[in-house]
């Protein structure tokens, strides 16, 4: 026997709705709406770029051509736009910063890379890191930024584990080097677009480099050294 909705329902049971068609008025509006959104992300973009970190939504709908109005039909309110602000941003960090990091095969050029990419995103973007930096009191946007941070250590890490691997060494200390070497990068970078920039980002990166891998380095030299050796050096020390 066949069943139909008649037979179920009753015969005045009205008819069940089509299941709507893929790539419908529906997805088409929904495609709509999300390349409306990516426009006015980057307006607002090039608004922070154009007034600096203290751009306000007035600014950003004058940098997009319309109204106030609109920009609240696709965000709640200023906190969620700079929210998605600071994702888009955040992705370009670690565009900038991923493809260095991968490309590099001697540690100290490592070291040298990923700080040079960092730098080179605050040098050539300042007003949208200090936006970030600005902006980083508000819970969604810190979420993001220690994402990002810990995205970019993660890969760090995995790189640094690597070339740790590859020369017989422990890799345990991969982890906490990548997670130290972003924090201090971050906090020097602060410090220099605070600063306006007063060291030429080749100096800077030069700078910290050298620093940070002559650490590195002492560990590594302490790592090929036979244990008993190792052990004797402990001793001097103290």
């Amino acid at each position: 026997m066949r069943w139909t909705t008649t037979d179920v329902n009753g015969p005045d049971a009205p008819p069940e709705p089509a299941a709507p068609r893929p790539g419908g008025r529906r997805d088409r509006w929904a495609g709509h709406r999300e390349q409306r959104r990516q426009e006015l992300i980057a307006a607002a973009i090039q608004a922070l770029l154009r007034h600096g970190p203290s751009v306000d939504m007035d600014q950003v709908a004058a940098t997009a051509g319309v109204s106030k109005p609109v920009l609240y039909r696709y965000f709640a309110d200023k906190a969620q736009l700079w929210l998605a602000v600071s994702e888009v941003v955040a992705a370009r960090v670690v565009a900038a910063i991923a493809p260095a990091v991968e490309q590099v095969r001697e540690e100290r050029a490592l070291v040298e890379a990923t700080i040079d990419a960092y730098l080179r995103v605050v040098e050539y973007e300042p007003s949208l890191y200090r936006f970030l930096v600005h902006e980083s009191g508000h819970p969604g946007i810190q979420q993001v930024v220690t994402g990002t941070s810990r995205q970019v250590a993660t890969g760090l890490a995995r790189v640094i584990g690597d070339r740790l691997r590859a020369l017989g060494l422990d890799a345990g200390p991969a982890e906490p080097w990548a997670y130290g070497l972003v924090g201090f990068v971050q906090a020097v970078g602060d410090w220099w677009t605070t600063h306006g920039q007063p060291i030429h980002r080749a100096a800077l990166t030069e700078y910290l480099t050298t620093l940070l891998w002559s650490g590195i380095e002492g560990v590594r030299r302490g790592a090929d050294l036979p244990p008993e050796l190792t052990r004797a050096h402990e001793r001097i020390d103290r």
